[in-house]
């Protein structure tokens, strides 16, 4: 009979080291990112603030171009991300670093194709592998919310005992206090009690 522990990812209760759900939509959010780079460049130009194109509150005139997206598609943002896990792969099994591969479309492509072929082993034993998923979740969504027009999910500021604030949202799967290191199951983050208004 296997111990029951709890999952790399959600910190949900577990027989296995990674619920096989987590490790899908671990495979499944890293999967989309190259289409959604693709998409972001139909959404470089800034958004007019009314139908008839009037002026904002500032005197200054805006960027020709929305720097969300721009940071989104330039070298650092998905790149910088996707690269900078790749590295720490091929550097733990002590590979050879990854070849030069062109564009940064032509890397983000590279680069999440070899994370998907190694997805099993970081979900079997890399112990950062809650970090890849958040940081591969958290790009999916701020794509998502700049492709689909949606808004990004509301933070909530709750607090932990020993007085930190930590910002969730509702699909948050977990968080670790930077304060105090506790971690906490989606479940548990979701039971803190708001933090004061002075403090969030």
């Amino acid at each position: 009979m296997n111990a029951i522990t709890t999952c790399a990812i959600c910190r949900n209760p577990s027989t296995v080291r990674v619920h096989p759900g987590c490790q899908e939509r671990l495979t499944d959010n890293l999967a989309a990112l190259p289409g959604l780079y693709r998409q972001l460049a139909e959404h470089l130009a800034p958004r007019r603030r009314g139908a008839d194109g009037g002026r904002a509150g500032s005197r200054t005139a805006p960027l020709p171009v929305n720097e969300r997206v721009l940071d989104l598609r330039a070298r650092g943002g998905i790149e910088g991300v996707v690269t900078t896990w790749e590295r720490v792969a091929r550097e733990d099994l002590d590979w050879e670093p990854a070849p030069f591969r062109g564009s940064i479309q032509q890397t983000v492509d590279g680069a999440v194709n070899f994370l998907l072929t190694q997805v099993p082993w970081f979900c079997d034993t890399h112990e950062a592998v809650y970090d890849l998923a958040y940081d591969v979740r958290r790009l999916q969504a701020e794509c998502h919310a700049i492709v689909g027009g949606e808004k990004p999910p509301r933070r909530i500021p709750v607090a932990c005992p020993c007085g930190t604030v930590l910002r969730v949202t509702l699909d948050t799967p977990g968080a670790r206090c930077p304060g105090c290191e506790a971690q906490y199951s989606h479940g548990e983050v979701l039971q803190l009690p708001m933090a004061p208004r002075a403090a969030a």
